[in-house]
């Protein structure tokens, strides 16, 4: 059976006979991608959107922690996708020392926001390509679950989704004989001058990947990550503040659907407007978010320029917490270089004002959160 989007071709001998699928080489030829008059419309609307992004993004007082802030809502949201139940307030105690014990779900996000980081950082020096994808991988892999299905390496056996054997499965990806053609192409196509609409080209990219299943595991958390590392390297966004997983979690059964319908039947334009879609939808949320933060800064401004003698001590402090959300009295008191009963009192005052909190933990050393800015983001 073929259509466009690849074919089925038995594999195997005798009982250990199966039919994988083989994705065919991207650009589309047999036809293109048709644009109608739906999809044109999307392609417009996803990059008005992320260019309200990148200017409201531009204006945040500290850019660089609401990109990591961003990330971190990613990594949870992309790994709860595949099962994990560790949820952002978990990571975040866990990140502030507050955890008595960090639960395995928690050091799946943990790999997921180091494998965020370094593959940015690594873009700095190498392109998006099959070697950084194996590196990313190894940091997502690395002693949790799936840590003994080859981390950082393409697998050397079939892998297959669904059903409880490869007999019954809803989808079996390429054989070890054709994985390295179809990986090959996949790296071509994300460096080929096509002149597709960069939305349109990360949407086959995640789409052909997923198809591939390269790994034996962890295959749907990388692909999620190719597209905004695809993004980054390709200046669509000059800051990485747009990752899909809510509108995946969110649209779980239709995301399924529309990839399935690729290989099924061929339908790619489906799968592209759902991605352009979420393009959009996430975009716009994201810059309420940055326009709530920067709402949430103004009143609390105003409450600290109220605070008479302690303002000066109290705005170092704040604005300290759009670099890290937490802090302890001892942090304080080396920050200010003040005693650590007036760094107390001044925290406590915070509290009053309704900018800190007091983190529930039950350690001896007492840690305040900026929780309202964390709350900007934890919203499901």
């Amino acid at each position: 059976m073929e259509n466009r989007a690849g074919r089925k071709i038995k594999t195997g001998i005798g009982n250990s006979e199966y039919t994988c699928f083989i994705p065919a080489p991207l650009p589309l030829q047999n036809p293109t991608i048709q644009y109608d008059d739906e999809m044109i419309y999307l392609i417009s609307e996803a990059n008005r959107y992320i260019g309200r992004l990148d200017e409201v993004t531009d204006t945040l007082i500290s850019p660089s922690y609401f990109v990591y802030m961003y990330a971190r809502k990613e990594a949870t949201l992309s790994s709860q996708i595949e099962g994990t139940r560790a949820t952002f307030s978990d990571l975040i105690k866990a990140e502030a020392g507050m955890a008595d014990e960090v639960p395995n779900d928690v050091k799946e996000i943990e790999n997921y926001v180091k494998a965020t980081r370094y593959g940015f950082e690594r873009l700095e020096t190498l392109p998006l390509s099959l070697r950084l994808i194996r590196e990313i991988h190894g940091i997502l892999m690395e002693g949790v679950r799936g840590e003994n299905k080859t981390p950082g390496e393409f697998r050397k056996s079939q892998n297959w989704i669904g059903g409880y054997s490869i007999n019954t499965a809803s989808y079996v990806p390429p054989s070890i004989d054709h994985l390295n053609s179809c990986l090959d192409n996949f790296e071509r196509f994300m460096h080929e001058n096509d002149k597709l609409s960069p939305l349109v080209k990360a949407a086959l990219i995640h789409s052909q990947f997923e198809m591939i299943h390269p790994f034996l595991d962890g295959n749907g958390r990388v692909g999620r990550l190719l597209i905004a590392f695809y993004l980054a390297a390709n200046n669509i966004l000059h800051k990485p503040t747009l990752y899909l997983s809510k509108f995946i979690k969110h649209n779980q059964q239709a995301y399924y659907d529309c990839l399935y319908n690729i290989h099924a039947q061929g339908d790619y334009e489906t799968w592209i407007k759902f991605f352009l879609t979420g393009i959009i939808e996430t975009a716009r949320e994201a810059v309420e978010i940055a326009r709530s933060i920067t709402a949430l800064r103004e009143e609390d401004l105003k409450k600290i320029t109220a605070m008479g003698r302690t303002s000066e001590n109290a705005l170092v402090i704040y604005e300290g917490l759009f670099d890290k959300t937490t802090i302890s009295i001892e942090e304080a008191t080396a920050k200010l270089d003040i005693s650590v009963a007036t760094s107390g009192r001044l925290l406590e005052r915070l509290c009053e004002e309704g900018i800190l909190s007091n983190f529930d933990n039950r350690k001896r050393k007492k840690v305040f959160i900026y929780k309202r800015y964390i709350d900007a983001f934890n919203k499901d």
